[in-house]
């Protein structure tokens, strides 16, 4: 039986490809991982003057750290009269309200404070981890088209990350940017058959992914592309080589 080797050519080009694909997928990690880094609100929309369910998800960016402490403080322009956290296993939760200077009804009840802040101590977000704050909150206001939290992570080795820099539109995304519900209008009435047409935008676990998976399902796909190439020539050349035998 006669055994063939494979050519230096085509083991140096092959070598090659693979360079090309490896540095690619290297590529998709780099895109994927600061989007997901972020505090967030999940989801990212909800409806004017309503209720709805959120999450303030915190991902511990650390390796040798862990969280221990998450402090959200609500948007000052536009109070939140009704927070309601969701109880999170081995953490305890803190709810801090403020006086309103103009007191607003409420379920024909006139009320004259707001929540203004919300504290989560007592657990630990460990590295590699995240942890997700659910809460309910109402009635979302009408005259605005997002509300804007800050937050606070602090580390276990007493180092605290502020996230509250305000993104602008179409601008450079900030280091550490603050969490954003954006809001949007009830969806109006269909006139012909009295149904309630699509809302504008839907809900996503975090707006800022939403570029980053378009641009990495990009580079996927030149992934893709590389790796079939080089199955191809190692086909041809392989077939090329038997030939010659």
């Amino acid at each position: 039986m006669t055994i063939h080797t494979m050519p230096a050519a085509v083991r140096t080009r092959l070598g090659r490809l693979a360079a090309v694909g490896t540095a690619a997928a290297a590529g998709v990690l780099l895109l994927a991982g600061p989007a997901s880094a972020h505090v967030s609100v999940q989801p990212g929309t909800a409806q004017k003057g309503g209720y709805s369910t959120i999450s303030i998800k915190v991902p511990n960016e650390k390796d040798n750290a862990s969280t221990v402490k998450v402090e959200l403080a609500l948007d000052p322009k536009h109070p939140l009269v009704s927070v309601m956290p969701q109880a999170v296993p081995g953490w305890d939760v803190k709810v801090e309200k403020t006086k309103l200077d103009k007191p607003v009804t409420m379920h024909g009840k006139s009320i004259d404070e707001a929540v203004s802040k919300v504290v989560w101590t007592g657990g630990k977000i460990e590295p590699g981890n995240f942890q997700q704050f659910p809460l309910s909150v109402g009635k979302l206001p009408t005259d605005a088209d997002e509300l804007v939290f800050k937050a606070l992570q602090t580390y276990s080795d007493d180092d605290v990350v502020r996230w509250i820099d305000p993104s602008k539109p179409g601008g450079e995304e900030p280091e550490h940017p603050a969490p954003v519900l954006k809001l949007v209008d009830k969806p109006e009435a269909d006139g012909k058959n009295g149904k309630e047409a699509p809302a504008t935008a839907a809900a996503s676990d975090n707006d800022d992914d939403g570029g980053s998976t378009d641009t990495t399902a990009r580079v996927l796909g030149v992934v893709g592309i590389v790796v079939g190439v080089a199955g191809a020539a190692f086909g041809v050349l392989a077939g090329r080589r038997r030939t010659a035998a």
